[in-house]
Protein backbone atom coordinates (compact mmCIF):
# COMPACT_ATOMS: atom_id res chain seq x y z
CA UNK A 1 0.00 0.00 0.00
CA UNK A 2 1.39 3.41 -0.93
CA UNK A 3 1.69 6.21 1.58
CA UNK A 4 -0.71 8.27 -0.53
CA UNK A 5 -3.60 5.92 0.11
CA UNK A 6 -3.32 6.70 3.81
CA UNK A 7 -4.41 10.31 3.29
CA UNK A 8 -8.17 10.27 3.70
CA UNK A 9 -10.99 12.02 5.55
CA UNK A 10 -9.25 11.76 8.93
CA UNK A 11 -5.64 12.38 7.89
CA UNK A 12 -3.98 15.35 6.20
CA UNK A 13 -0.32 15.86 5.23
CA UNK A 14 1.35 19.30 5.19
CA UNK A 15 5.00 19.97 4.31
CA UNK A 16 5.35 22.90 6.72
CA UNK A 17 3.27 24.78 9.24
CA UNK A 18 1.08 27.70 8.17
CA UNK A 19 -1.42 29.65 10.25
CA UNK A 20 -4.09 28.80 7.67
CA UNK A 21 -4.00 25.24 8.99
CA UNK A 22 -6.00 26.25 12.05
CA UNK A 23 -8.95 25.86 9.65
CA UNK A 24 -8.08 22.18 9.25
CA UNK A 25 -7.94 21.68 13.01
CA UNK A 26 -11.32 23.42 13.32
CA UNK A 27 -12.70 21.23 10.51
CA UNK A 28 -11.47 18.02 12.12
CA UNK A 29 -13.00 19.02 15.48
CA UNK A 30 -16.38 19.70 13.84
CA UNK A 31 -16.33 16.43 11.89
CA UNK A 32 -15.02 13.03 13.03
CA UNK A 33 -11.68 14.24 14.34
CA UNK A 34 -8.39 13.55 12.58
CA UNK A 35 -4.62 13.83 12.44
CA UNK A 36 -2.66 16.65 10.81
CA UNK A 37 0.94 15.72 9.93
CA UNK A 38 3.37 18.64 9.61
CA UNK A 39 6.53 17.70 7.73
CA UNK A 40 5.18 15.31 5.09
CA UNK A 41 4.04 15.95 1.55
CA UNK A 42 0.76 14.66 0.12
CA UNK A 43 2.45 11.35 -0.70
CA UNK A 44 3.62 10.89 2.87
CA UNK A 45 7.28 11.64 2.04
CA UNK A 46 9.29 13.27 4.82
CA UNK A 47 10.00 17.01 4.62
CA UNK A 48 12.16 18.11 7.54
CA UNK A 49 10.56 20.77 9.77
CA UNK A 50 13.39 23.02 10.97
CA UNK A 51 11.41 24.66 13.82
CA UNK A 52 9.61 21.50 14.94
CA UNK A 53 10.52 21.85 18.63
CA UNK A 54 9.22 25.43 18.80
CA UNK A 55 6.00 24.43 17.00
CA UNK A 56 5.62 21.58 19.50
CA UNK A 57 4.94 24.25 22.12
CA UNK A 58 3.36 26.99 20.00
CA UNK A 59 0.66 24.99 18.20
CA UNK A 60 -1.16 23.68 21.33
CA UNK A 61 -1.13 27.14 22.90
CA UNK A 62 -2.41 28.86 19.77
CA UNK A 63 -5.09 26.23 19.21
CA UNK A 64 -6.23 26.72 22.79
CA UNK A 65 -6.33 30.52 22.45
CA UNK A 66 -7.99 30.65 19.00
CA UNK A 67 -10.31 27.64 19.12
CA UNK A 68 -10.67 26.79 22.77
CA UNK A 69 -9.49 23.24 22.05
CA UNK A 70 -6.92 20.99 23.58
CA UNK A 71 -4.93 19.04 21.00
CA UNK A 72 -2.09 16.55 21.35
CA UNK A 73 1.03 17.50 19.38
CA UNK A 74 3.75 14.85 19.12
CA UNK A 75 7.28 15.22 17.75
CA UNK A 76 8.62 12.34 15.67
CA UNK A 77 12.03 11.79 14.14
CA UNK A 78 12.56 9.52 11.17
CA UNK A 79 15.74 9.26 9.10
CA UNK A 80 17.07 12.29 10.99
CA UNK A 81 14.09 14.38 9.90
CA UNK A 82 11.59 15.87 12.35
CA UNK A 83 7.85 15.96 11.73
CA UNK A 84 4.84 16.74 13.92
CA UNK A 85 1.64 14.87 14.55
CA UNK A 86 -1.36 17.00 15.61
CA UNK A 87 -4.17 14.82 16.96
CA UNK A 88 -7.62 16.45 16.97
CA UNK A 89 -10.55 14.81 18.75
CA UNK A 90 -14.14 15.29 17.51
CA UNK A 91 -16.10 17.75 19.63
CA UNK A 92 -19.79 17.41 20.52
CA UNK A 93 -20.37 21.18 20.34
CA UNK A 94 -19.65 23.55 17.42
CA UNK A 95 -16.13 24.97 17.14
CA UNK A 96 -15.47 28.27 15.38
CA UNK A 97 -12.29 30.00 14.22
CA UNK A 98 -12.63 33.77 14.52
CA UNK A 99 -16.43 33.42 14.17
CA UNK A 100 -16.31 31.07 11.16
CA UNK A 101 -17.15 27.38 11.18
CA UNK A 102 -15.16 24.85 9.15
CA UNK A 103 -15.92 21.21 8.47
CA UNK A 104 -13.77 18.42 7.06
CA UNK A 105 -15.70 16.65 4.27
CA UNK A 106 -13.94 13.99 2.24
CA UNK A 107 -10.48 15.34 1.47
CA UNK A 108 -11.46 19.02 1.56
CA UNK A 109 -12.12 21.66 4.18
CA UNK A 110 -15.30 23.70 3.84
CA UNK A 111 -16.52 26.85 5.51
CA UNK A 112 -20.11 26.29 6.60
CA UNK A 113 -22.49 29.05 5.59
CA UNK A 114 -26.23 29.64 5.25
CA UNK A 115 -28.38 26.53 5.32
CA UNK A 116 -25.42 24.20 5.82
CA UNK A 117 -24.34 26.16 8.91
CA UNK A 118 -27.89 26.16 10.30
CA UNK A 119 -28.13 22.39 9.93
CA UNK A 120 -24.76 21.90 11.57
CA UNK A 121 -25.58 24.11 14.56
CA UNK A 122 -28.96 22.42 15.07
CA UNK A 123 -27.33 19.01 14.90
CA UNK A 124 -24.79 19.98 17.53
CA UNK A 125 -27.67 21.12 19.74
CA UNK A 126 -29.34 17.74 19.33
CA UNK A 127 -32.17 19.26 17.27
CA UNK A 128 -33.66 18.63 13.86
CA UNK A 129 -34.93 21.30 11.49
CA UNK A 130 -38.57 20.30 11.92
CA UNK A 131 -38.23 20.46 15.73
CA UNK A 132 -37.39 24.19 15.88
CA UNK A 133 -40.23 26.27 17.44
CA UNK A 134 -41.88 29.10 15.48
CA UNK A 135 -42.80 32.26 17.45
CA UNK A 136 -46.05 34.19 17.16
CA UNK A 137 -48.16 31.26 15.88
CA UNK A 138 -51.07 30.14 18.05
CA UNK A 139 -52.99 26.88 18.01
CA UNK A 140 -56.09 28.86 17.01
CA UNK A 141 -54.28 29.79 13.77
CA UNK A 142 -54.11 26.15 12.69
CA UNK A 143 -56.76 24.38 10.60
CA UNK A 144 -59.58 22.67 12.50
CA UNK A 145 -60.55 20.51 9.51
CA UNK A 146 -57.05 19.04 9.42
CA UNK A 147 -57.19 18.22 13.14
CA UNK A 148 -60.52 16.47 12.55
CA UNK A 149 -59.04 14.56 9.61
CA UNK A 150 -56.05 13.50 11.71
CA UNK A 151 -58.26 12.36 14.60
CA UNK A 152 -60.23 10.04 12.32
CA UNK A 153 -57.03 8.56 10.90
CA UNK A 154 -55.40 8.21 14.34
CA UNK A 155 -58.49 6.56 15.85
CA UNK A 156 -58.44 3.99 13.05
CA UNK A 157 -54.70 3.34 13.39
CA UNK A 158 -54.97 3.02 17.22
CA UNK A 159 -51.50 4.52 17.65
CA UNK A 160 -52.60 7.22 20.08
CA UNK A 161 -54.44 6.90 23.35
CA UNK A 162 -58.16 7.77 23.04
CA UNK A 163 -57.80 10.57 25.60
CA UNK A 164 -55.08 12.18 23.48
CA UNK A 165 -57.24 12.03 20.38
CA UNK A 166 -60.29 13.39 22.18
CA UNK A 167 -58.44 16.28 23.85
CA UNK A 168 -58.17 19.85 22.62
CA UNK A 169 -56.07 20.74 19.59
CA UNK A 170 -53.28 21.96 21.85
CA UNK A 171 -53.37 18.78 23.92
CA UNK A 172 -53.21 16.74 20.71
CA UNK A 173 -50.17 18.73 19.56
CA UNK A 174 -48.55 18.17 22.96
CA UNK A 175 -49.09 14.41 22.73
CA UNK A 176 -47.47 14.47 19.28
CA UNK A 177 -44.51 16.44 20.70
CA UNK A 178 -45.31 19.31 18.34
CA UNK A 179 -46.03 21.94 21.01
CA UNK A 180 -43.45 23.20 23.49
CA UNK A 181 -45.38 24.04 26.65
CA UNK A 182 -42.50 25.89 28.33
CA UNK A 183 -41.98 28.19 25.34
CA UNK A 184 -45.65 28.34 24.31
CA UNK A 185 -44.62 27.70 20.71
CA UNK A 186 -45.45 25.24 17.94
CA UNK A 187 -42.67 23.38 16.16
CA UNK A 188 -42.05 23.78 12.44
CA UNK A 189 -43.41 20.27 11.94
CA UNK A 190 -46.73 21.35 13.48
CA UNK A 191 -46.92 24.33 11.11
CA UNK A 192 -46.26 22.14 8.06
CA UNK A 193 -48.79 19.52 9.16
CA UNK A 194 -51.68 21.63 10.44
CA UNK A 195 -51.42 25.25 9.23
CA UNK A 196 -53.73 26.28 6.35
CA UNK A 197 -50.87 28.08 4.58
CA UNK A 198 -47.50 26.70 5.71
CA UNK A 199 -45.73 28.40 2.78
CA UNK A 200 -46.04 31.69 4.69
CA UNK A 201 -43.35 30.26 6.98
CA UNK A 202 -41.58 27.62 4.85
CA UNK A 203 -40.69 28.54 1.28
CA UNK A 204 -41.26 25.78 -1.28
CA UNK A 205 -43.48 23.65 0.95
CA UNK A 206 -45.69 22.34 -1.86
CA UNK A 207 -45.81 19.70 -4.60
CA UNK A 208 -45.44 20.13 -8.37
CA UNK A 209 -46.69 17.51 -10.82
CA UNK A 210 -46.00 17.62 -14.55
CA UNK A 211 -46.61 15.39 -17.54
CA UNK A 212 -43.65 15.40 -19.92
CA UNK A 213 -43.45 14.33 -23.55
CA UNK A 214 -39.69 14.00 -22.99
CA UNK A 215 -37.09 15.40 -20.60
CA UNK A 216 -37.64 19.02 -21.74
CA UNK A 217 -41.16 19.24 -23.22
CA UNK A 218 -43.77 19.83 -20.50
CA UNK A 219 -47.33 19.09 -21.69
CA UNK A 220 -49.32 20.11 -18.59
CA UNK A 221 -48.74 20.59 -14.87
CA UNK A 222 -50.35 21.21 -11.47
CA UNK A 223 -49.26 22.66 -8.12
CA UNK A 224 -50.62 21.32 -4.84
CA UNK A 225 -50.57 23.67 -1.86
CA UNK A 226 -51.86 23.52 1.70
CA UNK A 227 -50.55 21.60 4.68
CA UNK A 228 -48.81 18.24 4.34
CA UNK A 229 -51.96 16.16 4.91
CA UNK A 230 -53.73 18.12 2.17
CA UNK A 231 -50.73 17.83 -0.15
CA UNK A 232 -50.58 14.04 0.29
CA UNK A 233 -54.30 13.45 -0.32
CA UNK A 234 -54.65 15.90 -3.21
CA UNK A 235 -51.45 14.75 -4.95
CA UNK A 236 -52.45 11.07 -4.86
CA UNK A 237 -55.99 11.77 -6.06
CA UNK A 238 -54.73 14.01 -8.86
CA UNK A 239 -52.11 11.50 -9.99
CA UNK A 240 -54.64 8.67 -10.26
CA UNK A 241 -57.37 10.72 -11.96
CA UNK A 242 -55.37 12.90 -14.36
CA UNK A 243 -51.84 11.56 -14.82
CA UNK A 244 -51.92 7.78 -14.44
CA UNK A 245 -54.16 5.73 -16.73
CA UNK A 246 -56.43 2.95 -15.56
CA UNK A 247 -56.77 -0.18 -17.67
CA UNK A 248 -60.42 -1.29 -17.64
CA UNK A 249 -61.43 -4.96 -17.53
CA UNK A 250 -64.44 -6.92 -16.30
CA UNK A 251 -64.85 -9.85 -13.97
CA UNK A 252 -68.35 -11.01 -14.81
CA UNK A 253 -70.42 -7.83 -14.64
CA UNK A 254 -67.99 -6.09 -12.27
CA UNK A 255 -65.79 -3.35 -13.71
CA UNK A 256 -62.13 -3.63 -12.63
CA UNK A 257 -59.65 -0.75 -12.88
CA UNK A 258 -55.96 -1.67 -12.95
CA UNK A 259 -53.64 1.32 -12.85
CA UNK A 260 -50.31 1.56 -14.66
CA UNK A 261 -48.58 1.82 -11.26
CA UNK A 262 -49.67 0.33 -7.92
CA UNK A 263 -51.34 3.07 -5.92
CA UNK A 264 -49.79 1.95 -2.62
CA UNK A 265 -46.24 2.09 -4.06
CA UNK A 266 -46.71 5.63 -5.40
CA UNK A 267 -48.31 6.70 -2.12
CA UNK A 268 -45.40 5.25 -0.14
CA UNK A 269 -42.88 7.09 -2.33
CA UNK A 270 -44.72 10.38 -1.83
CA UNK A 271 -44.86 9.83 1.95
CA UNK A 272 -41.11 9.15 1.97
CA UNK A 273 -40.51 12.39 0.07
CA UNK A 274 -42.66 14.34 2.55
CA UNK A 275 -41.05 12.79 5.63
CA UNK A 276 -37.45 13.03 4.41
CA UNK A 277 -37.47 16.29 2.47
CA UNK A 278 -35.02 19.02 3.49
CA UNK A 279 -37.56 21.84 3.85
CA UNK A 280 -34.83 24.40 4.45
CA UNK A 281 -33.87 24.12 0.76
CA UNK A 282 -36.94 26.03 -0.40
CA UNK A 283 -37.64 23.70 -3.35
CA UNK A 284 -40.97 21.84 -3.79
CA UNK A 285 -41.32 18.09 -4.16
CA UNK A 286 -41.46 17.38 -7.90
CA UNK A 287 -43.27 14.53 -9.63
CA UNK A 288 -42.50 13.95 -13.31
CA UNK A 289 -44.79 11.67 -15.28
CA UNK A 290 -43.68 10.31 -18.67
CA UNK A 291 -45.31 7.82 -21.03
CA UNK A 292 -43.15 5.00 -19.72
CA UNK A 293 -42.08 6.07 -16.21
CA UNK A 294 -42.85 8.21 -13.17
CA UNK A 295 -40.26 9.98 -11.03
CA UNK A 296 -40.64 11.54 -7.57
CA UNK A 297 -37.88 13.96 -6.55
CA UNK A 298 -37.16 15.73 -3.31
CA UNK A 299 -34.34 17.78 -1.83
CA UNK A 300 -32.95 15.59 0.93
CA UNK A 301 -30.02 13.90 2.61
CA UNK A 302 -29.20 10.30 3.40
CA UNK A 303 -28.08 9.53 6.97
CA UNK A 304 -24.37 10.12 7.46
CA UNK A 305 -22.15 7.49 5.82
CA UNK A 306 -25.16 5.91 4.07
CA UNK A 307 -25.43 5.09 0.37
CA UNK A 308 -28.35 3.86 -1.74
CA UNK A 309 -27.25 0.32 -0.87
CA UNK A 310 -28.20 0.92 2.77
CA UNK A 311 -31.76 1.66 1.66
CA UNK A 312 -32.08 -1.56 -0.31
CA UNK A 313 -31.37 -3.84 2.65
CA UNK A 314 -33.05 -4.14 6.04
CA UNK A 315 -32.37 -0.92 7.89
CA UNK A 316 -33.53 1.09 10.86
CA UNK A 317 -35.75 4.08 10.20
CA UNK A 318 -33.83 7.35 10.35
CA UNK A 319 -36.26 10.03 9.16
CA UNK A 320 -34.75 13.38 8.26
CA UNK A 321 -37.77 15.03 9.92
CA UNK A 322 -38.57 12.81 12.92
CA UNK A 323 -41.48 14.95 14.19
CA UNK A 324 -43.20 14.89 10.79
CA UNK A 325 -42.53 11.16 10.42
CA UNK A 326 -43.88 10.42 13.91
CA UNK A 327 -47.14 12.26 13.19
CA UNK A 328 -47.57 10.45 9.87
CA UNK A 329 -46.98 7.16 11.70
CA UNK A 330 -49.53 7.98 14.42
CA UNK A 331 -52.09 8.82 11.73
CA UNK A 332 -51.54 5.44 10.02
CA UNK A 333 -50.01 6.90 6.87
CA UNK A 334 -46.73 5.11 7.55
CA UNK A 335 -47.41 1.47 8.33
CA UNK A 336 -44.08 0.47 9.88
CA UNK A 337 -40.65 1.98 10.47
CA UNK A 338 -37.99 1.37 7.84
CA UNK A 339 -40.27 -0.66 5.55
CA UNK A 340 -41.03 1.92 2.87
CA UNK A 341 -38.47 0.79 0.28
CA UNK A 342 -39.34 -2.89 0.72
CA UNK A 343 -43.04 -2.13 0.46
CA UNK A 344 -42.65 -0.23 -2.81
CA UNK A 345 -40.61 -3.08 -4.28
CA UNK A 346 -43.13 -5.72 -3.19
CA UNK A 347 -46.08 -3.82 -4.68
CA UNK A 348 -44.32 -3.27 -8.02
CA UNK A 349 -43.18 -6.89 -8.33
CA UNK A 350 -46.66 -8.13 -7.43
CA UNK A 351 -48.07 -5.94 -10.21
CA UNK A 352 -45.60 -7.39 -12.71
CA UNK A 353 -43.58 -4.17 -12.93
CA UNK A 354 -39.82 -3.63 -12.65
CA UNK A 355 -38.45 -2.84 -9.20
CA UNK A 356 -38.20 0.92 -8.52
CA UNK A 357 -34.82 2.57 -9.04
CA UNK A 358 -33.34 4.98 -6.50
CA UNK A 359 -30.83 7.75 -7.14
CA UNK A 360 -28.97 10.12 -4.84
CA UNK A 361 -26.60 12.89 -5.90
CA UNK A 362 -25.62 15.78 -3.64
CA UNK A 363 -28.99 16.77 -2.18
CA UNK A 364 -31.04 15.31 -5.04
CA UNK A 365 -32.95 12.16 -4.15
CA UNK A 366 -35.44 10.55 -6.48
CA UNK A 367 -37.24 7.28 -7.04
CA UNK A 368 -38.16 6.09 -10.53
CA UNK A 369 -41.05 3.75 -11.34
CA UNK A 370 -41.23 2.10 -14.75
CA UNK A 371 -44.54 0.81 -16.02
CA UNK A 372 -45.15 -2.33 -18.02
CA UNK A 373 -44.34 -0.85 -21.42
CA UNK A 374 -45.00 -4.15 -23.15
CA UNK A 375 -48.64 -3.37 -23.84
CA UNK A 376 -50.31 -2.94 -27.19
CA UNK A 377 -50.95 0.81 -26.92
CA UNK A 378 -47.37 1.69 -26.03
CA UNK A 379 -45.85 -0.65 -28.62
CA UNK A 380 -47.99 0.87 -31.37
CA UNK A 381 -46.83 4.33 -30.26
CA UNK A 382 -43.26 3.14 -30.88
CA UNK A 383 -44.14 2.61 -34.54
CA UNK A 384 -44.27 -1.19 -34.49
CA UNK A 385 -46.52 -3.00 -36.92
CA UNK A 386 -49.19 -5.50 -35.90
CA UNK A 387 -46.90 -8.50 -36.46
CA UNK A 388 -44.17 -7.04 -34.23
CA UNK A 389 -46.66 -6.10 -31.51
CA UNK A 390 -48.07 -9.64 -31.60
CA UNK A 391 -44.54 -11.03 -31.30
CA UNK A 392 -43.66 -8.85 -28.27
CA UNK A 393 -46.82 -9.89 -26.46
CA UNK A 394 -45.97 -13.51 -27.25
CA UNK A 395 -42.48 -13.10 -25.74
CA UNK A 396 -44.00 -11.50 -22.66
CA UNK A 397 -46.10 -14.62 -22.08
CA UNK A 398 -43.63 -17.28 -23.27
CA UNK A 399 -40.18 -15.80 -22.44
CA UNK A 400 -38.79 -16.02 -25.99
CA UNK A 401 -39.61 -16.24 -29.69
CA UNK A 402 -37.79 -17.73 -32.68
CA UNK A 403 -37.86 -16.91 -36.37
CA UNK A 404 -39.91 -20.01 -37.13
CA UNK A 405 -42.49 -19.12 -34.44
CA UNK A 406 -42.67 -15.58 -35.84
CA UNK A 407 -43.30 -17.00 -39.35
CA UNK A 408 -46.10 -19.29 -38.20
CA UNK A 409 -47.70 -16.65 -35.99
CA UNK A 410 -47.76 -14.00 -38.71
CA UNK A 411 -47.88 -16.16 -41.85
CA UNK A 412 -44.69 -14.54 -43.21
CA UNK A 413 -41.60 -15.71 -45.04
CA UNK A 414 -38.26 -16.19 -43.28
CA UNK A 415 -36.65 -13.11 -44.86
CA UNK A 416 -39.37 -10.72 -43.69
CA UNK A 417 -39.44 -12.33 -40.25
CA UNK A 418 -35.67 -11.85 -39.91
CA UNK A 419 -35.91 -8.20 -40.98
CA UNK A 420 -38.68 -7.41 -38.49
CA UNK A 421 -37.05 -9.28 -35.61
CA UNK A 422 -33.75 -7.51 -36.29
CA UNK A 423 -35.62 -4.19 -36.27
CA UNK A 424 -36.91 -5.01 -32.78
CA UNK A 425 -33.33 -5.74 -31.71
CA UNK A 426 -32.12 -2.44 -33.20
CA UNK A 427 -34.85 -0.57 -31.29
CA UNK A 428 -33.60 -2.12 -28.04
CA UNK A 429 -36.87 -3.98 -27.38
CA UNK A 430 -35.61 -7.51 -27.98
CA UNK A 431 -32.15 -9.04 -27.81
CA UNK A 432 -30.86 -12.11 -29.59
CA UNK A 433 -29.37 -15.10 -27.82
CA UNK A 434 -26.35 -14.70 -30.11
CA UNK A 435 -26.94 -17.93 -31.95
CA UNK A 436 -27.48 -17.91 -35.71
CA UNK A 437 -30.05 -19.69 -37.84
CA UNK A 438 -32.75 -21.97 -36.44
CA UNK A 439 -31.35 -21.90 -32.90
CA UNK A 440 -31.62 -18.14 -32.47
CA UNK A 441 -33.95 -17.04 -29.67
CA UNK A 442 -35.18 -13.50 -29.04
CA UNK A 443 -36.01 -12.31 -25.53
CA UNK A 444 -37.09 -9.02 -23.94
Amino acid sequence: MSQRTKEHQNIEWKESWHSDYFKWICGFANAQGGILFIGKDDRGNLKHVANAKKLLEDIPNQVRDLLGLMVDVNLHTENESDYLEVIVEPYPFPISLRGKYYYRSGSTIQELKGTALTKFLLQRQGKKWDGVPVPNITVDGLKNDTFDFFRKKAAKSKRLEPEDIEGTNQELLESLQLYLEDEKMIKRAGILLFHPKPEKFVTGAFVKIGFFENEVDLVFQDEIHGNLFEQIETSINLLFTKYIKALISYEGISRVETYEYPREAIREALLNAVAHKDYSGGIPIQIKVFKDRLMIWNDGQLPENWTINNLLINHASRPYNPDIANTLFRSGYIESWGRGIAKMTEKCVAAGLPKPNYFFDGSDFWVEFKKDVYNEEYLIDLGLNERQVRAILYVKENSFITNSIYQKMNNTKQTLSSEELNELVDKGILKSSGLKGRGAKYVI
